[in-house]
């Protein structure tokens, strides 16, 4: 009986200490969409990447059309066809559906160019981003400091801890009065 009172004494005094130390934390948040807007390289960057992403939207639209007027061309003539011409023709439309998927996916797939070029172009800029909220943090002695502009979803969260401003001014960004 008693070890199970001192046991739970001893439970009691961990959850108490947790509690007090949980309350000296510091946490805050930034919100990385919001930083990457302000800064001028990244306009750059994301237009570059517009322009690319375009042209290739170009070329998957000529392929749409490409097979579109074959399957247009080939249903107009299905029924004067021989089984052998017909079987060429599914197969030459079959091949141009391939075609514009593996495009597709060689240009905009997870490990497609675009992605590629993306990260490639912007890991430095998050990196000197990344560089910044850590000065911040480091600075202010913050225990935690969240992205808001991810999957976290904060429900509530005080204008106090937002640490957009202080990053834009470790990045050398000036806000001017919003």
């Amino acid at each position: 009986m008693k070890s199970r009172i001192s046991y739970l004494t001893v439970a009691i005094l961990l959850i108490g200490l947790s509690t007090l130390s949980a309350q000296d934390q510091k946490i805050g948040f930034y919100e990385s969409d919001f930083i990457l807007e302000q800064i001028p390289e990244y306009q750059g960057i994301q237009q570059q990447l517009d322009l690319l992403s375009s042209q290739w939207k170009e070329q998957v639209t000529g392929l749409e059309q490409e097979i579109k007027e074959l399957e247009e061309d080939y249903e107009a003539k299905e029924i004067l066809y021989t089984e052998e011409i017909r079987k060429q023709r599914q197969q030459e439309i079959a091949q141009k559906k391939q075609e514009k998927e593996r495009f597709l996916a060689q240009k905009f797939g997870p490990e497609g160019e675009y992605f590629s070029t993306q990260r490639e172009l912007l890991e430095p800029i998050q990196r000197q981003v990344y560089t910044a909220v850590r000065a911040v943090a480091e600075e202010q002695n913050f225990d935690f400091v969240f992205d808001r502009s991810g999957d976290i979803y904060m429900v509530y969260a005080n204008n106090e801890y937002n640490l957009n401003e202080d990053i834009l001014l470790e990045l050398g960004i000036e806000l001017e009065n919003q």
